[in-house]
Order: C-alpha cells, then sequence, then structure tokens
C-alpha cells in the first residue's frame, strides 16, 4: 500500500505541473496570431480552461486532481477484498480450533481486515467474556470512524468546489460591469465575453467538480456501512468458538495449578519418610 500511495502521489504531482505549465504555455500564446483553422481540442481547451482565468487554473483544477486521486486512493483502499475478505469469520474459527485462542492474535497480527482487527485487540486486552464483546464493538466502531473520517475530504472537495465556482462567477461579473464602466456604457459584446467566460466556466467547473465527488463520498459511506454491518455478522459467528476455546484454555491452567500443590505436598511427605527412617536407624 505504501508503495501504491506513493505512486499515485507522483501522478498527482507530475499532472498538476503539466496542467500547470499547459495553461501558462496557452495564455502566453493567445498575444500571437492564430491559424485560421484551429483544431476542435484546441478551441475546447481555450473555451473551457483558458477562459475560466486563474480561478480555474490554480483553484478548480487543482482540486478535480486531488479529488480524482482520492478515489482512486479510497477505492483501493475501501474495498470488499481488503477489509472483508470472504469466509474470514470460518477462517478465523478454523484458526481457533487448531492454535486455542491464546495464539490467534498472534496469528492474526498482520491481518487488516475489520474482523482480524477486530478480534485480535479484543484478546491482546484480554479480560472476561463480557468485557472482549464490548471492545470487539468499540473496534469495529473505531475502525468504521477512521473510514468515515477519510472519506470526509471527498465529501468536503464536493461541498466547497461550488463555493469557488460561485466565487469565480462572482469574480466575472465585476470583470463584466468593469469593462461596461470602461466603455462608458456603451460596450461592444466582445469586451464583455471575458467577464461572461470567467463567470460561466467557474460555475461549470465547480460543478463538475462537485456532482462526481458528491456522488462518490455517498457510495463510499454506503460501502464502509455495509462492511462494518456484515463484519459484526462475521465477529458473531467467530465468537462462540473463541469463547469455548478461553474456557478450555481456563480449566487447563486451573488443573495445573491444583497439580502444582499436590506434586509439593507428595515432595515433601516423601522428604519426611526418609528423615523418619534415618533417624530410626541412628
Amino acid at each position: 500500500m505504501g508503495k501504491f500511495g506513493f505512486v499515485l502521489k507522483v501522478i498527482l504531482l507530475v499532472a498538476v505541473l503539466a496542467a500547470v505549465v499547459a495553461v501558462i504555455a496557452t495564455v502566453h500564446g493567445r498575444s500571437g496570431e492564430r491559424a485560421g483553422a484551429d483544431s476542435q481540442g484546441h478551441r475546447f481547451f481555450e473555451q473551457f480552461v483558458v477562459s475560466g482565468g486563474p480561478v480555474v487554473w490554480f483553484v478548480l483544477l487543482p482540486m478535480s486532481v486531488v479529488m480524482v486521486y482520492l478515489v482512486a486512493d479510497y477505492g483501493f483502499r475501501i474495498r470488499r477484498a481488503r477489509l472483508l475478505p470472504g469466509g474470514k469469520g470460518a477462517d478465523l474459527s478454523e484458526l481457533v480450533e487448531l492454535v486455542g485462542a491464546e495464539r490467534v492474535a498472534s496469528e492474526i497480527a498482520q491481518s487488516e481486515d475489520l474482523v482480524s482487527v477486530a478480534v485480535a485487540k479484543a484478546l491482546n486486552q484480554g479480560g472476561d467474556w463480557f468485557k472482549m464483546r464490548s471492545v470487539i464493538a468499540e473496534s469495529l466502531a473505531e475502525q468504521a470512524g477512521v473510514l468515515m473520517r477519510r472519506i470526509e475530504w471527498v465529501n468536503l472537495i464536493g461541498n466547497v468546489s461550488p463555493m469557488v465556482g460561485l466565487f469565480g462567477t462572482v469574480y466575472g461579473m465585476i470583470k463584466l460591469f468593469n469593462a461596461i464602466v470602461l466603455a462608458g456604457g456603451q460596450p461592444q459584446p466582445a469586451q464583455l465575453a471575458d467577464g461572461i467566460s470567467v463567470a460561466l466556466v467557474t460555475t461549470f467547473w465547480g460543478l463538475f467538480i462537485a456532482i462526481p465527488a458528491v456522488a462518490v463520498y455517498g457510495i463510499f459511506q454506503n460501502r464502509i456501512e455495509t462492511l462494518v454491518s456484515e463484519a459484526v455478522t462475521e465477529v458473531e459467528g467467530v465468537m462462540p468458538q473463541i469463547r469455548t476455546a478461553l474456557k478450555r484454555h481456563s480449566q487447563r491452567r486451573c488443573e495445573q495449578k491444583q497439580k502444582v500443590p499436590i506434586e509439593q505436598l507428595g515432595n515433601k511427605s516423601g522428604r519426611s519418610i526418609r528423615q523418619a527412617s534415618t533417624s530410626a536407624q541412628h
């Protein structure tokens, strides 16, 4: 996961740098004369990126790249295969039967799925059975909270980007009215185009980012709730085996404690008999 995250960060940095360089190069080339027949892709870039101004170049475009990065990262992290592999409860039940409850925690210490983390935490903290159940429930709730806080960044982008688009709209309208004032109240349509472009393009990018961000946030939230709910069911299936194994372990410890005094008493009796026989011989 560390290498995957590093690769995504590198791709993000390269994409942002490429976008900024492309915008600067395009803006620099606007001052030169263009050929009469521009390509369709160039016109699209001119209309939907360059016309938006600095609000699009340095705020909304980077936000869109960050949003794509977060969606890719969380899409990899919040997967059923990673958080709740199929048959995990049955695997843990078999592991408890094979190695005993006292060794399960060390066997699953490196696992990252919801069920293993909760069970390992409960076994490491120990205590009676009711305390362990409480620890398992707290661990699942804690893991769900961590995942929810992570995807909250996507929700934040989805809520902030329309406001940034609205800010660009206000900025474009200010430019529009300034053009009217400079033209003495009778501006030409070309003089108004710049302000109108900024107003519309920034609104476009704000909504273009917000709509998928809010939708993806809802998908991730629903997936987390579903996985945690299923993890609770899986843990409920493992609990009887863990409880039985803990009872057997407790019984063995009690038997071992009872055997030690009996053996010590036998040793003392043997020494007393030998001492008595030695005294009688003398």
